[in-house]
């Protein structure tokens, strides 16, 4: 009986040229697909691998093209939803190309800069870099500009480098607005202290809360916005400070669904009522946002991270083919819409006492 090819023990390379008629760089290039293979030498190639049971070896094929299969990805903070839900989806379309993920945690500027300053080493670990929420002063752009290496960034926008945001700003000017048009005057914020996050996403939401006040006259009171670490019990502790400020806000806009989780706590556990006695907005729709009944900004967090790995990979395809339009980068703005639920509720006037 004739051993079908997975009973065949595994043949090299040079065999599969032989049976093909082809050089073995040609093999390699038909296997990994890329360009400038004749489709009929392709078809060809891959019969003979078939027919041979022959098994690339992925760190030869590393070795032989200067490819790592390898994509980084930056992150400060691995541990919130936000950035898991980002890297998750971003590792599932890797995967499917073949490639690996490796994940770097990033959390201070220390961090962030030392992570630049080592690329030189880096880049020798991965074929390209996504960086998610770290914003880059000059220096630093600079630096991983000259490096020529292969960037691409979420939440931020960096000329040289392909991007995916949403308009934070606006978004959150949607959300504080919702509040300002349900009869609420003392709206308060949840979200940083300045200079606790090195980030730009915060203070956009944070311009966006003081926009939405210009824009009914309001003036805001700085008493009535307090940090939440960006955790539920960074809310909590920040909603139970709150409570405590003479004429307390009738009304919360949260930089985040976890800390409107923890804000959501403190108001009940205080004996008052969410939306009765206060109204609570967030900003993501978190996947607990529909089963806590939190009014939120819906990002599509999943589609960021699909959508720039998806472009990171078109980017080192067409390094590899000299495509200059390939590589150029591409900045793409994702929409975002308030999500109305039932944590929010028209102002009465009246407020039972906790």
């Amino acid at each position: 009986m004739t051993d079908s090819p997975r009973n065949l023990p595994a043949a090299k390379i040079e065999a599969v040229a032989a049976l093909a008629k082809v050089s073995v760089a040609t093999v390699s290039r038909a296997l990994r697909n890329l360009p400038n293979v004749a489709d009929e030498t392709r078809r060809r190639v891959l019969d003979a691998a078939e027919q041979l049971n022959y098994r690339p070896d992925p760190n030869a094929s590393r070795l032989a093209t200067g490819r790592t299969q390898a994509i980084g990805m930056a992150v400060p903070m691995l541990g919130r939803w936000y950035f898991a839900t980002v890297v998750g989806a971003a590792h599932a379309v890797l995967v499917d190309e073949g490639y690996d993920l490796l994940l770097f945690g990033v959390t201070t500027p220390e961090d962030r800069s030392r992570f630049i300053s080592e690329w030189a080493v880096l880049g020798k670990r991965v074929d390209g870099v996504i960086l998610v929420d770290l914003e880059l002063d000059p220096n630093e752009l600079d630096d991983l500009t000259h490096a020529a290496a292969r960037v691409c960034t979420v939440g931020n926008a960096h000329a040289p480098f392909s991007s995916v945001t949403v308009d934070n700003r606006t978004a959150a000017a949607t959300a504080v607005r919702h509040l300002f048009n349900l009869g609420h005057r003392a709206i308060g914020l949840i979200g940083h202290r300045n200079g606790d996050w090195p980030f730009q996403v915060p203070r956009d939401r944070h311009d966006g809360y003081i926009d939405a006040h210009r824009e009914f006259g309001v003036i805001p009171r700085p008493e009535l916005q307090a940090p939440g670490r960006f955790t539920i019990d960074g809310g909590y502790d920040a909603m139970t400070d709150l409570l405590t400020v003479p004429n307390a806000p009738t009304a919360i806009f949260s930089m985040s669904d976890e800390m409107a989780f923890g804000a959501m706590k403190a108001i009940r556990d205080h004996g008052l009522r969410v939306p009765e006695d206060i109204s609570v907005v967030g900003f993501d729709d978190h996947e607990m946002s529909k089963i806590m009944d939190l009014t939120t900004i819906r990002q599509p967090v999943g589609e960021s991270g699909e959508w720039i790995a998806r472009q990171m990979i078109h980017i080192l395809k067409g390094a590899a083919s000299n495509d200059p339009e390939a590589v150029a980068p591409v900045h793409r703005q994702l929409r975002t819409h308030l999500v109305v639920r039932r944590s929010t509720a028209p102002f009465t006037g009246q407020r039972r006492h906790g």
